[in-house]
């Protein structure tokens, strides 16, 4: 199952205000209006975040002097409502940090600047803010920096950059603030931070990526996981911290990359353009998943010339209840009426979000005060109007020119990112966040077919939801337009090997090895799928060649220490098994491997070790458990023993031979009721188990019920007459 990403690299501006309390304001409005006493409280909380020296803004508002120079223009900006550049309506939604001055503190500055812009007492003013070029929340654990900067010129049209940052650190880490510090934040209009998990990107620019690549639309490539996109890392010259929510994390693994892509606007003298990424870590992983929706209507731009209200618009219903976190409304200069809203299930009209008059320049990701609940089968909805006529004050062209959707900013575009958190999740259900993946994949095929990247992601959310046939299906389709992509090949030689058909697949493998140049992965399954088959020596030579293809990677020796080991090789496999976990520490089927062979050795305190790692990287592997409850019971540790295999039921309660292993040890550790209501259970299970019906027996002998054990015995034989232990067993009973 892969998935790819194609993501939009959009445009954000500086937000320069917040609220004031209203306290403040209405005692400020009975007094003189000085900078001292109420002004400049209102530009420090709200200004000078932009507007100080160095800052994203053009001029600073720190002092009352500077503060004087500006005040006809802070004036007259507030009284336009141009500033603070807060773009959704009020009503329409209750947002976090909503930069609206209220009408107290738009008359205070009036007041102000026609009374003559008085400083007033200056010991009553507050102390200004300061600002400096180091990290907001201290050192981070990690920073990453732009291996080449880049030259800017002087003059010329706005730059997209894209820098690569691989991660360099071979555990995982879960992060929960990231800070990024520009080298001249001044040009900086925006920057945005995506998680490459294959480091796709870098691979396909195996020359230039240090350097940069230019460009705003990226595809990567999600790897053999499930990895939405799931977190707004949208950072602007005003918020310089981004701190994620409680329990939502972000993670990075060994091999992952960072993509910084920098949207840089000349500033009339050359700028030499470097950054680093301040990473913030947290011990805990994720307890809850978001997702990012997107609703667009790129496929019907075509705006004529002069046309003042051209309306696109989109929606999608949502498969599982969701509470929504934020929203990221994205149009270009046409923009005029961007409304976002839901239809609940019974009819009702919720707003998400609207902009009455978009501009570019001052769009931001936008987050709700409290999550909004929207139950599943609620109908999201997107509705865009653009205005191409001569009057439009945005509009780039003089005289305005027919225009379609595109990346270039005089190009258009018509897109709605919602974050929702799939909520009230059945225990035991598919991840609902496939669900999500599958409902919106189809949606974006339907209305339009030649979407490849939506067909690919519908294919491998089937494959996901465990729709292997139907995956397969889809594969087939991509294929019939696209015929020799080695990745859907590879794809769908998964999603045959999953529908059972092992010959299908190993073709697709094989096909796909023969049409690519990266042929890892291909590779990888098709040596898998050999090992499936016992086909030990085959997938060894597979492997051997992965290694001289794609050497240090830890899976990849796993895999051949697992092939050896098939072939009677444990000293090879074993060593084999050590370098995996050189290269990667965590990795599960080199601690699953090894833990299993030190079972057989002494002392077992070093399966347990490893098979703890194991299940700590697994912990719904029943296997795992399986293995290290019987390390524990070696180790003379019967209670954990019975933690683990208890563990193990639960994750898989229809598991005669789990409820039959904790027989045996609730047996060792005397609680012989309990053995015995377990042995009864896999009986109940699997009734036609002959050795089961002798264990039942000998545990009820053991407390006295000698005519049970007698007809356990008895059903033994009748199952296997040639059961020696049964019929000597019942030789031992008391006659009746």
């Amino acid at each position: 199952m892969r998935f790819l990403r194609c993501i939009t690299l959009v445009l954000f501006f500086c937000v320069l205000f917040s609220r004031l309390h209203p306290r403040h304001t209405m005692r400020a409005a009975e007094a003189r209006v000085t900078w001292s006493g109420q002004i400049a409280g209102i530009v420090y909380q709200n200004c000078t975040t932009c507007h100080h020296p160095g800052g994203s803004g053009p001029f600073s508002l720190l002092t009352f002097r500077e503060a004087f120079r500006r005040g006809p223009q802070m004036m007259q900006a507030t009284q336009s409502r141009f500033m603070p550049p807060w773009l959704p309506s009020p009503g329409y939604g209750e947002f976090a940090g909503a930069r609206r001055l209220s009408d107290e503190q738009v008359t205070l500055i009036r007041k102000w600047v026609e009374s003559g812009m008085e400083e007033g007492d200056v010991s009553a003013a507050p102390p200004a803010p300061h600002y400096d070029a180091t990290w907001q929340l201290g050192k981070p654990d990690l920073i990453l920096s732009i291996k080449r900067p880049y030259m800017l010129a002087a003059s010329g049209s706005d730059v997209f950059r894209n820098f690569v940052l691989p991660y360099p650190l071979a555990q995982t880490h879960y992060i929960r603030a990231m800070e990024i510090l520009p080298s001249a934040p001044q040009v900086v209009h925006h920057a945005n931070v995506l998680i490459d998990r294959t480091a796709s990107f870098r691979r396909r620019h195996p020359t230039d990526w240090e350097d940069g690549v230019p460009g705003m639309e990226l595809e990567l490539d999600a790897g053999n996981s499930f990895e939405p996109d799931s977190h707004f890392l949208f950072w602007k010259p005003d918020t310089p911290v981004l701190e994620e929510p409680e329990g939502m994390p972000w993670r990075l693994d060994a091999g992952n990359d960072l993509i910084l892509n920098m949207h840089l606007k000349p500033s009339g003298k050359p700028e030499t353009i470097s950054a680093q990424i301040g990473l913030y870590f947290t011990s805990q992983p994720a307890t809850k998943h978001p997702m990012l929706l997107q609703l667009e209507d790129d496929r019907d731009l075509d705006i004529p010339a002069g046309d003042r209200n051209f309306v696109v618009q989109d929606e999608m219903k949502l498969p599982v209840d969701v509470n929504v976190f934020g929203i990221y409304p994205h149009a270009h200069y046409l923009g005029k009426e961007l409304d976002g809203w839901a239809i609940l299930p019974n009819g009702r009209k919720k707003w998400l979000i609207r902009i009455a008059n978009w501009d570019i320049d001052r769009q931001s990701v936008y987050r709700y005060r409290d999550p909004i609940f929207l139950p599943r089968g609620t109908v999201l909805h997107m509705h865009y109007v653009y205005d191409n006529s001569a009057e439009n004050i945005h509009n780039p062209n003089t005289p305005p020119i027919r225009v379609r959707a595109g990346n270039r900013s005089v190009d258009e575009m018509a897109h709605l990112w919602i974050q929702v958190l799939p909520v009230n999740v059945p225990k035991g259900g598919p991840d609902p966040r496939l669900l999500l993946e599958e409902a919106w994949m189809e949606h974006r095929v339907d209305e339009n077919p030649g979407d490849t990247i939506a067909m690919y992601n519908l294919a491998s959310a089937l494959a996901g939801l465990g729709h292997y046939s139907e995956a397969a299906a889809e594969y087939r389709k991509l294929l019939a337009a696209h015929p020799g992509d080695a990745r859907t090949l590879n794809s769908l030689g998964a999603a045959l090997e999953n529908a059972g058909d092992g010959r299908g697949a190993e073709e697709a493998f094989e096909q796909a090895i023969t049409a690519g140049t990266d042929t890892c992965d291909a590779q990888f399954n098709l040596a898998g799928l050999e090992l499936k088959q016992s086909e030990f020596s085959r997938a060894e030579t597979q492997f051997r060649t992965m290694l001289g293809q794609c050497p240090g990677d830890a899976e990849t020796h796993s895999g051949l220490g697992v092939a050896l080991d098939g072939e009677g090789d444990s000293q090879s496999a074993e060593a084999e098994f050590e370098r995996a976990l050189e290269l990667d520490p965590s990795s599960f089927t080199a601690l699953y491997h090894l833990g299993e062979m030190a079972i057989e050795q002494s002392p077992p305190e070093r399966a347990v070790d490893l098979l703890e790692k194991a299940s700590a990287e697994r912990p719904d592997d029943v296997d795992t458990r399986e293995r290290l409850a019987l390390a524990l019971a070696q180790s003379g540790r019967q209670g954990d023993a019975l933690t683990q295999l208890r563990a193990a039921v639960q994750l898989k309660p229809n598991d005669a031979n789990l409820h039959a292993l904790l027989a045996q040890v609730l047996a060792g550790t005397g609680e012989l009721q309990q053995a015995i209501e377990e042995q009864d259970q896999a009986l109940h299970l699997q009734p036609n188990d002959a050795d089961g019906w002798n264990n039942l027996g000998v545990l009820e002998a053991r407390t006295g019920k000698t005519a049970a054990a007698r007809a356990d015995f008895q059903r033994a034989l009748q199952l296997a007459p040639n059961h020696a232990q049964a019929r000597a067993n019942l030789a031992r009973l008391p006659r009746q």
